[in-house]
């Protein structure tokens, strides 16, 4: 099971993430729900970094990411960051025995 935590803000803003797990719904390399997930939190910390300039501490090993935002979140940010969860919403939808998303405060 992919577990993904959401941290957000006082203000709700979304200033970190991480993503845990494997799917295990197809052989490793041809599983779609983990290809989704990592094209999803990968491409928003690589929109943070390159497109915003936002300064991020990343934690990357295999079947982990853990993302959080050095900076203080904005508008910008959080655009990037909502549409993430939207789509990991949508694929925990699609496949809930494998993706779990939970959120906290910080």
């Amino acid at each position: 099971m992919i577990k993904i935590e959401i941290v957000r803000n006082l203000d709700q803003d979304i200033v970190g993430f991480s993503v845990n797990g494997h799917a295990n719904t197809a052989p490793h390399g041809q599983d779609i729900v983990c290809a989704g997930i990592s094209a999803l939190t990968q491409t928003a910390v690589l929109g943070l970094d390159r497109q915003l300039k936002k300064k991020v501490h990343l934690k990357i090993a295999s079947g982990n990411l853990k993302m959080n935002l050095l900076d203080n979140p904005d508008a910008l940010t959080n655009a990037i960051l909502e549409t993430m969860l939207i789509g990991l919403t949508e694929i925990g939808k699609i496949n809930p025995q494998s993706v779990r998303i939970l959120e906290r405060r910080r």
